[in-house]
């Protein structure tokens, strides 16, 4: 069981990502999924959540309005939209799916059972 993310790569400030989340061996239909974050010498962060149907979202007070999560369930594909890029995102981005997640602990990181090993975002001009 495995979670794949991709999307990262360089990008400028005040321009946008959207990175991408997949898993092998399982579907993602029954999970909810969050991203976190990890910028070297920080704890890792989560950012934003979405409920197994998108029955919920929730965003960290620091991104909220620029990150957008989404899902789509037929393509087995959790994303996360950055925008408005700033240089403090740079950061390692993981994807998570957890089966017992509620909307009221999905920024947590110990609620979630799979990992994905992230991708890298820097924001830098």
């Amino acid at each position: 069981l495995q979670l794949v993310e991709s999307g990262g790569g360089l990008a400028q400030p005040g321009g946008s990502l959207r990175l991408s989340c997949t898993a092998s061996g399982f579907t993602l239909d029954t999970y909810a999924i969050g991203w976190f974050r990890q910028a070297p010498g920080k704890e890792r962060e989560g950012v934003a959540c979405i409920g197994s149907v998108a029955d919920f979202t929730k965003y960290a007070d620091s991104v909220k309005g620029r990150f957008t999560i989404s899902r789509d369930n037929a393509k087995n594909m959790v994303y996360l939209r950055i925008q408005s890029l700033k240089p403090e995102d740079t950061a390692v981005y993981y994807c998570a799916a957890g089966a017992r997640v509620t909307g009221r602990g999905c920024l947590v990181s110990h609620e979630y059972d799979y990992w994905g090993q992230g991708t890298q975002v820097t924001v830098s001009s």
